[in-house]
């Protein structure tokens, strides 16, 4: 059985909404190391260095090049502020 979309993840930049979609997974690169998201994870607020958000949504792999940020990750929804 394929993985659901359900998580909520937004991405914002200084100038505008960049994305928000459901998802079923998305990996960030943290200043500590790359780390994934799935469904029902902890609560986490960590910093984000230069590199590529990849996230899967209705089977289907994307990403986004970033330069720095931050991610809030809470109930499934993640919220990210970056700079591109």
């Amino acid at each position: 059985m394929p993985p659901t979309d359900s998580i909520h993840l937004i991405i914002h930049s200084p100038e505008r909404t960049i994305l928000e979609k459901m998802v079923c997974k998305v990996s960030f690169p943290g200043t500590k190391g790359r780390f994934m998201v799935l469904k029902d994870h902890a609560p986490l607020i960590s910093s984000l260095e230069e590199g590529r958000i990849v996230f899967v949504s209705g089977g289907v792999e994307e990403n986004i090049d970033i330069k720095t940020g931050f991610v809030e990750i809470a109930y499934n929804k993640v919220t990210v502020c970056v700079e591109l």
